[in-house]
């Protein structure tokens, strides 16, 4: 899926070099010749007839790509790697407040060495260390995601880089955690045929497992002293890595700023350890001689990339490890498991739990009810993503999630991720909106899962939705523009709804959030009329009742919503129900999809 640009799906057709790919990575024989059959029989077979007729076509002119990154917070935050020191220093000025305009962080930084003044950016030391952090400065540079790092030509770019940078006596800076977490064990195979995991492990990047890490907030804590410096001096660091997401507090909650980069440049950025210098023209460092070395002298030539990997990545390193793929080391074949068809949902797991969300279900589908007197759990800006809504990455002892952990004797060494907890909808729902670097419009400058509760005091997103799931009261979510945007999560959903939210209503939604919102029972709605949270003066403080919802309820109606305010006052606004089609609208009858799945299934 690719919700960065709308699709559901990217189509690329079938052709002579997806067959050498199957062939190489150890496909059986007759599956190669039965996907090549049937792509011919399907028309998707790209040769030279190939000559497919689009309703828009797109035409690139290859010779205007340069190297990029993608970063601060965004994976389409596009940013040429020339303008990657210049726009970080632009990135600095939003997150001071400081509107610096056209001044270059060359104009800075020249201001400041003349009279120690106009360099916004923050500096300070770390204890027990000879070296300084600043706001830039690189402190995660990991080589992670099985998409990336299933790509043989930048895995091997990335070894030869570290190769070279070696022999001329470079290595990580000392602030710099890197890592190496590749999807697939073929790449520890190749890298060692190649000779480059020793010159990897040389400058830091180290084998760390295998599977989802840095990409989803699975990095480890920083070395203590950094970490506290980063805190306490309040420094924009920086993590650069080969993933795919680098959304808001997913990464770590030191790092502020985090850029998506090849495996390559991954490496450059760890030996450099600053996003304030320009890779494209200034040094990454210098060599054993004296000298500075730059990118251009570490670099590897297409051709020496495509001679190891035709040397080093085969058809029988795939055969060989994925031949017992599943046997698992001893720890997993350690695990104990029950001889049953159903599982035995042990209670004292803190990882599986029983999930609720078929309790008390009939055997009939209920009816869409109207929402009456529902309360505001949040009120939200533009592009709040999925990674601000589900839980994501570590937590900390004193989040709902690390207290309920706490209660049942885990020690904190051991609390994993969200990501491994997935499992336990306790976990899970106390870190929905728990996002370390959300803001709920409803506190002032208050930054992470915190709203108002009954009481009209602070409180945490959780704690207040069961405070108010207490007095039998339902909760909507208030948003801005493209309000669900980022990857598909469906824990963006699950754990909205097992907060008691009955309604989101935004200016706009990513559609896949959308639809994952009506899968479990949550209906969205928008503003009309150029409504929004800020034109309707909302608080926090409001009720709200929508009404037209019972009966012969049509997709995509308009219906009435009334805002009571604390202060007396009342609004009737119009909304429009984005329940987009009949069956979204069984789904929601039904409580969920689950619900209408299950039902069908009993009957048929």
């Amino acid at each position: 899926m690719a919700p960065e640009y709308g699709a559901t799906c990217g189509f690329f057709p079938v052709d002579a070099e997806t067959l050498r790919y199957l062939e190489q990575t150890g496909r059986d024989k007759d599956r190669i010749a039965l996907v090549e059959a049937y792509a011919k029989a399907q028309g998707m077979w790209r040769g030279a007839d190939y000559n497919p007729v689009y309703t828009d076509t797109l035409h690139l002119d290859m010779g205007e790509i340069v190297p990029a990154i993608s970063g601060p917070k965004r994976p389409q935050d596009y940013t040429p790697l020339t303008a990657a020191a210049g726009g970080f220093y632009k990135v600095v000025g939003e997150y001071r407040g400081v509107d610096v305009g056209a001044q270059s962080r060359d104009m800075a930084a020249e201001g400041a060495r003349a009279n120690g003044a106009g360099d916004i950016r923050k500096s300070a030391a770390v204890a027990g260390e000879d070296y300084k952090l600043r706001d830039g400065s690189v402190v995660i540079a990991s080589i992670t995601s099985c998409t990336n790092t299933s790509n043989p030509y930048v895995m091997i770019g990335a070894g030869l880089v570290a190769r070279k940078a070696r022999a001329l006596g470079l290595t990580r800076k000392p602030w710099v955690k890197t890592s190496l977490a590749p999807g697939s064990q073929v790449v520890s195979e190749y890298l060692e045929a190649a000779g480059l995991q020793e010159d990897l492990d040389a400058i830091g990047f180290n084998l760390v497992g295998y599977g989802c890490t840095t990409c989803i907030g699975n990095s480890g804590p920083l070395q203590p002293e950094i970490s506290k410096s980063i805190g306490e001096n309040d420094l924009i660091a920086v993590s650069v890595l080969s993933g795919n997401r680098n959304f808001e507090g997913r990464i770590s909650p030191d790092v502020r700023a985090n850029y998506l980069a090849s495996p390559p440049l991954v490496v450059a950025y760890a030996l450099a350890g600053d996003m304030n210098i320009d890779l494209t023209t200034e040094p990454l460092g210098t060599s054993k001689d004296g000298k500075p070395v730059y990118l251009k002298d570490i670099w590897p030539t297409n051709k020496e990339i495509a001679d190891l990997v035709h040397k080093t990545v085969t058809r029988a390193a795939f055969q060989s490890k994925y031949a017992d793929v599943f046997k698992g080391d001893e720890k997993w074949q350690a695990v104990e498991t029950t001889d049953s068809e159903t599982y035995d949902w042990p209670p004292q797991s803190t990882y599986v739990q029983n999930p609720p969300y078929f309790r008390g279900m009939s055997p009939e589908p209920g009816t869409i009810s109207d929402i009456e007197g529902a309360r505001i759990l949040a009120i939200l800006g533009d592009m709040i993503t999925t990674d601000h809504i589900s839980p994501a990455g570590s937590f900390k002892d004193s989040s709902p999630a690390g207290k309920y952990l706490i209660e049942r004797q885990v020690p904190v060494r051991e609390f994993n991720s969200y990501g491994s907890r997935r499992g336990n909808h306790e976990v899970m729902m106390r870190g929905t909106f728990a996002n370390i670097r959300i803001r709920n419009e409803m506190l002032d400058g208050v930054e992470g899962g915190y709203t108002l509760g009954p009481d009209g005091e602070q409180s945490s997103i959780f704690d207040a939705a069961m405070a108010w799931k207490d007095k039998g009261v339902p909760l909507v979510v208030i948003g801005g523009v493209e309000y669900g945007a980022g990857s598909s999560r469906d824990w963006a959903a699950k754990g909205t709804a097992l907060l008691g939210v009955k309604a989101v209503i935004a200016e706009s939604f990513e559609r896949i959030h959308r639809s994952n919102l009506v899968g479990m029972g949550v209906i969205p709605f928008e503003f009309t009329g150029g409504d929004t949270r800020k034109s309707l003066g909302l608080k926090g403080d409001a009720e709200i009742s929508i009404t037209g919802l019972e009966g012969d309820l049509k997709p995509l109606s308009e219906v009435p919503a009334t805002i009571r305010h604390a202060d007396g006052r009342e609004k009737t606004i119009a909304l429009k129900c984005r329940i987009d089609t009949a069956i979204e609208k069984e789904y929601v009858e039904h409580g969920g999809v689950l619900h209408y799945v299950l039902r069908n299934l009993a009957v048929a």
